[in-house]
């Protein structure tokens, strides 16, 4: 039991098992609740190489975006309670298969426990994949810990980051949050057969009728990074969320703003990074949460 303030929302409530009430926003207990961990082939090239990221999904989260695609265990928070002992057991279990690193999904409302998994460093890198929102803090929990950061820069528009995700200040937050990242991971570093070592990979989802966003988040990385300190990885694989009321999401991006971005990203300066195809957009890439490997 332990009483949270783990990320920027500062809950300031007791987590203690999973099945007590009184939660804070994440839903979550103590202890980690996972929900899939196995070999992940859809992360950026480096990441996934030939033989798959050894991805752990987290159950529960610290943003409530609209358009989540893993809503079953974001907001349904489904998914089984472990130990820590078990969580550094099923890192094994994957780079026994071959995975390239171990990829924390969405790990942000149980820092304490995966810092404690990583007491003793692992045989492969380790990367924290999260949406941004994320306190400095508990960030510094992770130092020597971490490898690879891959945060989504989701929003430049503080006003979008209150309508979709309920975050409040985000912009503010995910950039000083990507700046602690950089400071302690340094420029991306690369094995001899391109997989990624350490390093940041700052990823961004393109939204419909939101391209003015896209295009400051751009500006933010262009004015913030210089040549190789980071990878930039514009995605276009937004997918309409069945559950999600909010009319300028009810379709998938357009060929013309996905034109319109991809010269405005061309014309940025930015060349270290990735640009999905807008045939990325398949709701076949989203992983079945099964419980696989827990």
């Amino acid at each position: 039991m332990f009483t949270c303030n783990l990320c920027p929302r500062k809950c300031n409530i007791q987590r203690k098992a999973l099945t007590d009430s009184g939660k804070g926003f994440c839903n979550m207990g103590e202890n980690p609740v996972i929900a899939r961990a196995a070999l992940h082939f859809w992360e950026e090239p480096p990441i996934s190489g030939t033989n798959g990221s050894g991805t752990v999904f987290f159950s529960g989260c610290n943003l409530k975006c609209v358009f989540c695609q893993n809503e079953d265990i974001s907001s349904g928070c489904f998914g089984k309670e472990i130990t820590v002992e078990r969580l550094r057991a099923i890192y094994f279990e994957l780079i026994k298969q071959g995975a390239h690193n171990i990829n924390l999904v969405t790990g942000t409302h149980f820092i304490n426990a995966i810092a404690k998994s990583l007491e003793e460093p692992l045989p492969v890198p380790v990367v924290y994949n999260c949406g941004g929102y994320e306190s400095l803090n508990s960030l510094k929990l992770l130092e020597n810990k971490v490898q690879i950061y891959l945060p989504d820069l989701k929003y430049a528009d503080d006003n979008l980051a209150l309508k979709y995700s309920d975050a409040e200040n985000y912009f503010e937050i995910a950039t000083s949050a990507i700046k602690e990242m950089y400071r302690q991971v340094g420029k991306c570093e690369f094995d001899e057969n391109g997989i990624m070592t350490k390093g940041v990979i700052i990823r961004h989802l393109i939204l419909p009728n939101n391209l003015s966003n896209t295009k400051k988040v751009i500006d933010w990385v262009k004015n913030n990074f210089n040549d190789g300190d980071v990878l930039f990885s514009l995605m276009s694989q937004f997918t309409p969320n069945k559950t999600c009321k909010i009319p300028e999401l009810s379709r998938r991006l357009t060929q013309e703003e996905y034109n319109e971005i991809e010269e405005y990203l061309f014309n940025s300066g930015i060349e270290d990074g990735f640009m999905q195809e807008l045939s990325s957009a398949k709701e076949e890439y989203i992983p079945p949460f099964n419980l696989e490997g827990v």
